[in-house]
C-alpha cells in the first residue's frame, strides 16, 4: 500500500469511528467532522504537522488550531490514533464521566486551545505565529476554520494582523463545504468569492479539492523552508457530510448523529468503503 492507498484508508476508518462514538453518545457534529477529514488525516497521518504523540507539549511541535470547534470528533479520534490517548477514551464520548463532551477540550492531549464559540482560533494563531517569530522558534501554525465562520468579523480582522506582519509561518485552512448550522453560507451571507477576499488582506491563496490527498499534499508542501513571504491560505472545497450519502450537503443534519436504521445503513456504508481499499 502507498502513501496515498495508506491515506486515503486510514480517512475511511476515521469517518467510521467518528459514526461509532457519535451515534453511542447520540450526538456530535458527525458532518461538520466529514467535510475534514482528509485534511486531518493529511496533517497528522501525512506527516505534515511535526508533533510528538508521546510529548504533547514538546517546544518544538507544530501549533495546529481546530476553530470550528464543532467538528471535535475528528480530532480525538485522529489523536487517540495517532497515540496522544488511549482509543478506550473515545468510547465515553459525550458521556457521563468521559475524558471530553461535544465541543473541543483544551485539556485534552494534543488539543492546542479549546473552542466551540467560533471567530477566535484564528486570532490565537496569528497571535502564536507572531511569537514564534520573536522568539526565533522554527514551528509553524495551522489554524483550520469553517467557511462559515468566516461570517465572523474577528476572523478578517485576525486575517488582516496576519496580513500586515507577513506572518509566513501562519497556515489557514479553510473547511469550503458551503454550508453553516442551518442553511448553505451563500444564502445566509454570501463568501465569494472567497480567494480573493483573503487575498485582499495580504495572504497568498491555494485553492484545492479538499477531500483529494494529492492536492493536500502538495498545497502543505515546502512550507518548512519560508520560501513565501505572507501567510497562505487554503480553500479546501469538501462535502459537509463526506461519505453517507444521506447525509452528505444536508443542512438539517448539523449536530446530530443517526438513530437506529439510518445509523445502521450508515455504519454499513461506511464499512464497506474501508474494505474496499485493504
Amino acid at each position: 500500500m502507498d502513501k496515498i492507498d495508506y491515506l486515503v484508508d486510514k480517512a475511511a476508518r476515521m469517518r467510521k469511528l467518528v459514526m461509532e462514538m457519535c451515534i453511542r453518545a447520540g450526538t456530535g457534529h458527525v458532518t461538520s467532522s466529514f467535510s475534514c477529514v482528509e485534511l486531518l488525516v493529511a496533517l497528522y497521518h501525512g506527516r505534515v504537522l511535526r508533533y510528538d504523540a508521546h510529548s504533547p507539549s514538546w517546544p518544538r511541535r507544530d501549533r495546529f488550531i481546530l476553530s470550528k470547534g464543532q467538528a471535535s470528533p475528528i480530532l480525538y479520534a485522529v489523536l487517540a490514533d495517532c497515540g496522544f490517548f488511549p482509543k478506550s477514551w473515545l468510547r465515553s464520548f459525550c458521556q457521563a464521566g468521559g475524558k471530553f463532551g461535544v465541543h473541543l477540550q483544551h485539556d485534552v492531549p494534543g488539543v492546542e486551545i479549546t473552542t466551540g464559540s467560533l471567530g477566535y482560533g484564528l486570532g490565537i494563531g496569528a497571535g502564536m505565529a507572531l511569537a514564534a517569530r520573536l522568539n526565533r522558534e522554527l514551528y509553524l501554525t495551522y489554524v483550520l476554520l469553517g467557511d462559515g465562520e468566516c461570517h465572523e468579523g474577528s476572523v478578517w480582522e485576525a486575517a488582516m494582523f496576519a496580513g500586515h506582519h507577513q506572518l509566513n509561518n501562519l497556515v489557514a485552512i479553510v473547511d469550503r463545504n458551503w454550508l453553516c448550522a442551518t442553511d448553505f453560507t451563500e444564502n445566509c451571507m454570501r463568501l465569494n468569492p472567497l480567494h480573493k477576499k483573503w487575498a485582499s488582506f495580504g495572504w497568498d491563496v491555494v485553492c484545492i479539492n479538499g477531500h483529494s490527498f494529492p492536492e493536500i499534499l502538495s498545497a502543505f508542501s515546502g512550507l518548512d523552508s519560508r520560501q513565501r513571504n505572507r501567510p497562505l491560505a487554503v480553500i479546501a472545497n469538501t462535502v459537509k457530510g463526506r461519505g453517507v450519502d444521506f447525509m452528505e450537503n444536508q443542512p438539517l443534519w448539523h449536530g446530530i448523529a443517526p438513530e437506529k436504521e439510518e445509523a445502521r445503513h450508515a455504519l454499513c456504508r461506511l464499512k464497506k468503503q474501508q474494505k474496499n481499499l485493504i
